[in-house]
This record gives structure tokens, C-alpha cells and sequence, in this order.
């Protein structure tokens, strides 16, 4: 049968497939535009399938922090290239994903792939983006926090890094906010200070440091006091409000915050593409 262009447009602005897929789809369906949404759908998920041993670590993280930082969500999703991550239908679905992570309160991955969004699950939109974009996408991370202080986010530019903070109380300088949220991303801390470190961290950390020391041939009380102090210095670069501030070495961040008479940072996410939380 004849299919006409205003259908492949309808097609095509409904689902965003190519108009040759949009056209080829409803030949198969005879014209039945339901049914041609379904062989596009199905398309999608074979290339789902044939693409999901590929490597997708392109991609983009998003956030979204209520307006009295109460709330906070974020989202990694992930693709192929860096051309589709700058595509603006792309970045579209990455800011409505987040979207729904923070209208639902949603905290995992797995939540937000069964949520409905304009009729369709997250999976099957993911499914639909893959059939008209050709490459794997997956989302490998969400955030949401809430909290009785305040939440802030920075998005370093290119949205392949992103970081929430939140402080202990209201943080009425934005630039101070935006600061300690930087130097998350640059720093990369693993806590926000020492009983935040793992004990089995710390185990090890001392252990390595005695065993240096042993090997240079120090005795082993000296080697035990030395290797605190080691420990010392391993939390000077670790610990966020132990490590020296990047805009003024100078300082501590605890240093920094007390100086502008700011509350203490309370926890953190720290999300970068690739690398876990």
C-alpha cells in the first residue's frame, strides 16, 4: 500500500526513529500506525541485544537539587560516543530520567527501568533510543538524597563529573558552596573525614606504611609511631575536610568553611563517567 509523508513524519515525531525506519515500519504494518510503533519498538530491542557487550563509556551526568536544596538527585547514563552525548534529544531524555528520579523518589537503577514516563517505561524509552540511535545506552547510576541541611551540585563542564554536597546547615554563599563541591571533583576524597574511612582502609594503609618502614631497616617500635604518622598524612589527602583547599593551600577545607563562618560538609556523591561511586 502507498504510505503517505505526513505519516512517516507522525511516525517519526512520535518515536524519533529514522524516516526510512519510520517508512519501512509501516509498510510492514500495512499502515497500522500502532503496529509500526511496535516494529520500531522490537528493533530497538535486537539492537539492544546485538549491541550489549559493547563498551559505552560516553555519556552524560545530570542533577537536580530542589530550590531550598533539600532534595537532590543524579544520574549517570551512558553511551557509545561523545557525538550522541551532545545530542540534544540525548541530553533531553538524560534531564527527564533525572527528572523522574527526583518527582518519585527513586533509588536505584533498576526503580527507575520499570517507572512509566509518557506511557512507556524508562527501559523501553532506553529500547527506543537505541533502535533510532544505533548505540548501546544504559543508565549505571542514580542518587537521591534528601537532607535537613542543604544540598548543592556541581557539574564540571562536558557533564562527564558531577557532584552533590551537602552541608550541615543552610549555606547562604553560593561561591563557598561552589567551592567545596569543586574540589570534590578534583580531590576526589573517599570520605568526609576520618570516621567516615573504612577500617579496613585504615588497616591497610598502616600496614603498608609499617612495612616500608621495616624494609628501610627502622625498628619495629619507631616503625609503629612513624607509620601513624604516614597515616596522618594519607587522611591529609583523603579526608575532605582534612585536605588543603585548592584555591589556597594554606588552609584545610574545615579551615576554609570556619573562615566563611559555613556550616561542615555533612556527605557527598561524586559521580564521574566510568568510575564507580
Amino acid at each position: 500500500m502507498s504510505i503517505s509523508a505526513s505519516d512517516v513524519k507522525k511516525l517519526r515525531d512520535q518515536t524519533g526513529a529514522g524516516m526510512m525506519d519510520c517508512k519501512k515500519a509501516l509498510e510492514e504494518a500495512d499502515g497500522d500506525f500502532d503496529r509500526a510503533v511496535e516494529i520500531l519498538r522490537k528493533k530497538g530491542q535486537k539492537l539492544s541485544e546485538k549491541r550489549a557487550d559493547r563498551e559505552a563509556d560516553q555519556g552524560l551526568i545530570v542533577t537536580k537539587v530542589s530550590d531550598d536544596g533539600s532534595k537532590a538527585a543524579a544520574l549517570e547514563i551512558n553511551c557509545e560516543t561523545d557525538f550522541v552525548a551532545r545530542n540534544d534529544d540525548f541530553q533531553k531524555r538524560a534531564d527527564s530520567f533525572v527528572n523522574l528520579v527526583f518527582e518519585q523518589d527513586i533509588e536505584t537503577v533498576d526503580e527507575l527501568l520499570k517507572t512509566k514516563v509518557d506511557g512507556l517505561t524508562v527501559a523501553d524509552h532506553l529500547k527506543d533510543m537505541i533502535g533510532k540511535i544505533g548505540e548501546k545506552i544504559e543508565i549505571a547510576r542514580v542518587i537521591l538524597a534528601k537532607s535537613n541541611g542543604q544540598l548543592v551540585s556541581y557539574i564540571h563542564p562536558g557533564n562527564q563529573l558531577g557532584v552533590l554536597v551537602e552541608f550541615e546547615g543552610n549555606i547562604s554563599d553560593d561561591d563557598v558552596a561552589k567551592d567545596v563541591a569543586m574540589q570534590v571533583a578534583a580531590m576526589k576524597p573517599i570520605a568526609v573525614n576520618r570516621d567516615g574511612v573504612d577500617s579496613s582502609v585504615v588497616e591497610k594503609e598502616l600496614e603498608i606504611a609499617k612495612d616500608q618502614l621495616l624494609n628501610e631497616g627502622k625498628p619495629e617500635e619507631i616503625a609503629e609511631k612513624a607509620a601513624q604518622g604516614k597515616l596522618r598524612r594519607f587522611y591529609e589527602e583523603h579526608v575532605l575536610l582534612e585536605q588543603k583547599f585548592v584555591k589556597d593551600n594554606s588552609l584545610s577545607v574545615q579551615d576554609y568553611l570556619k573562615q566563611n563562618e559555613a556550616p561542615l560538609v555533612k556527605s557527598f556523591h561524586r559521580l564521574q563517567l566510568g568510575e564507580d561511586s
